[in-house]
């Protein structure tokens, strides 16, 4: 089990990734799905508003993403209404790393694999970015992630070079095209278009939605 556990997180064919910049943060994706050796998919975006004050990007398994993007806003919704106000953007990332731990905890023939994303707003005004692992651990992101997708290797290289820690909402942009560019160049798992979506005190916005 430990062995193909393993393999399937190496073989997550996704390029994702996060930047925190001074006046948000920015996120982005490719849209290529395989499965094995084979493209299934050519337009399938990976980056997506989780509600209002939420964006979510993964990788790993198609159906179980879909299925912590169905249940997430649900479960946050209860929680809002029987708290009598809205969960923080940590809260939703704390809710999403402990369904990602009891799943891939739980005996199965086909274990939940998904690495996450999530960034939003609080009502207080502040932005705040979260990866979880596809174990469920959760760590808070200072400037940048990409999780543990296929294109992971050839992203960090250009953010570790490029990243500045006080850059503009349009540099971290134009960062995470080139970023998501430069893994869908040399990473066989990723491709054929990108996302990018920015969370701001004006909302989210998808600024970017190109085939490539």
């Amino acid at each position: 089990m430990d062995a193909e556990l393993k393999n399937k997180i190496l073989n997550t064919g996704t390029s994702i990734v996060g930047i925190v910049c001074k006046d948000g943060i920015v996120m982005g994706g490719d849209r290529q799905v395989t499965g094995g050796n084979i493209v299934l998919h050519k337009n399938f975006k990976k980056v997506n508003k989780l509600n209002d004050y939420l964006v979510i990007s993964w990788t790993g398994g198609v159906a179980d993403a879909q299925m912590v993007s169905k249940v997430i806003p649900a479960n946050l919704r209860l929680k809002e209404l029987k708290a009598k106000k809205r969960p923080s953007v940590k809260e939703a990332a704390n809710l999403i790393a402990i369904t990602a731990f009891q799943n891939i905890r739980q005996p199965s023939m086909i274990p939940s694999i998904v690495g996450t994303l999530i960034a939003g707003y609080n009502e207080d005004g502040t932005f705040e970015l979260y990866t979880i692992e596809p174990a469920g651990g959760i760590v808070k992101v200072e400037d940048y992630d990409a999780n543990f997708g296929s294109g992971m290797p050839y992203m960090l290289g250009v953010l570790e070079r490029q990243y500045k820690k006080d850059m503009t909402l349009k540099q971290a942009v134009d960062l995470a095209v080139e970023t998501l560019k430069a893994s869908t160049q040399r990473d066989i798992g990723s491709g054929f278009g990108i996302d990018v979506f920015t969370i701001t005190k004006d909302g989210i916005k998808q600024v970017i939605d190109q085939e490539i």
